[in-house]
């Protein structure tokens, strides 16, 4: 590990340590708002120590100041010369970064279940991400006993908003005088639907009485939260071993802007150039594989590539389209072409009436 990445790493290793012993403790003064700031620093380390590792850089040329958590997120997301981060991943780094932000600026209620639902799956990528970057078992750095956060944990992401919503209805009810609450836990369900949706922004408080005024007049917890209503959790192991991920079912679309765009989250925003993300030609990848033009184009054809909008992608500059593949289709060439037999592969896609794209 490099010098700098090693410093980083041990920042964001104790910002953890203090986050969990803050979970478990069993006072609750402050307990919420310093989890969520330990945890969200944790990651913002981490990720900078990943960057870096990966032998990039986390200062723009001639800034004072290192990039922060959004853009860290952008580069291990979408930069292809280090990427180490997978969309449902990014969603749960915007989500814990916005219940920061929340608690640190102003105010955020959250019942146990979701702080701890929070918590855990972000352990559990905080565990991820140390091994594949740094190929580091995070139970070296950490005592075994402090790494289960809870041994009840919520297993249905459906059954824990539905209740949510419904204590939320009782704040509402008329004469309780509860309404300050309702918009505090209201307010952390409404972070994670706009990270879901790739909006960084905290919501306004126009859009909470909104929320208030939907659930009032009946709207189910899945008519206003739409984006969260395809989430789900996974679990693996149970104890001390316990892994939550926070998946996402095929129905959210990701939404392609400009980058910049007011709002506009990490899964959100256009890669900044798509060259230099699909920067591989054909000619690149002959000479990297060795292989010939041909019968490379079979191989490709063979392993789909040219399906995988990660792998490949057709550019237009002006009036001339270029075809372009990304160092993921590279990847998957040399880990599967040694195992096929490249004569049948030839045989099956060499070309014909259907001419293959270059």
């Amino acid at each position: 590990m490099r010098k700098e990445a090693k410093h980083l790493y041990q920042k964001a290793i104790d910002s953890l340590t203090l986050s969990i012993e803050l979970f478990n403790r069993p006072n609750d003064c402050g307990r919420t708002h310093g989890v969520l700031i330990f945890l969200d620093h944790s990651f913002e380390m981490l990720l900078k120590a990943s960057i870096i590792d990966k032998g990039g850089k986390i200062k723009e040329k001639g800034a004072k100041e290192t990039i922060g958590f959004s853009a860290c997120c952008r580069k291990g997301f979408s930069d292809a010369s280090i990427k180490f981060l997978n969309e449902t991943e990014v969603l749960t780094l915007q989500t814990i970064n916005g219940l920061r932000d929340a608690a640190q600026h102003y105010t955020l209620e959250m019942s146990e279940q979701y702080l701890y639902f929070q918590a855990q799956a972000g352990l559990t990528l905080f565990r991820d991400i140390v091994k594949r970057v740094f190929n580091l078992d995070l139970k070296t750095e950490l005592p075994v006993r402090v790494l289960p956060l809870s041994t009840t944990p919520p297993m249905d992401i459906q059954a824990f908003f539905n209740t949510e919503v419904s204590d939320i209805k009782k704040l509402l009810a008329p004469k309780s005088r509860k309404k300050l609450e309702a918009a505090e836990k209201l307010r952390a369900l409404a972070i994670m639907e706009n990270s879901i949706q790739g909006n960084e922004s905290q919501p306004s408080d126009t859009e909470l009485k909104t929320l208030q005024t939907k659930l009032i007049k009946g709207s189910t917890w899945n008519q206003i939260f739409p984006s969260v209503s395809t989430l789900s959790f996974t679990q693996k192991g149970y104890g001390p071993s316990l892994d939550l991920r926070i998946t996402k079912s095929e129905g959210v679309a990701i939404t392609v802007v400009p980058e910049g765009t007011p709002g506009a989250g990490v899964i959100a925003i256009k890669r900044v150039n798509e060259l230099d993300y699909y920067n591989l030609t054909m000619t690149d990848l002959c000479a990297k594989t060795k292989v010939g033009q041909n019968k490379l184009l079979a191989a490709i054809r063979e392993l789909k590539i040219q399906e995988n909008t990660d792998a490949f992608k057709e550019i237009k500059i002006s009036s001339q389209v270029h075809k372009r593949y990304s160092p993921l289709a590279l990847d998957i060439l040399k880990k599967e072409l040694p195992k096929m037999d490249m004569e049948d592969v030839w045989q099956r896609n060499k070309p014909n009436s259907k001419r293959l794209k270059r």
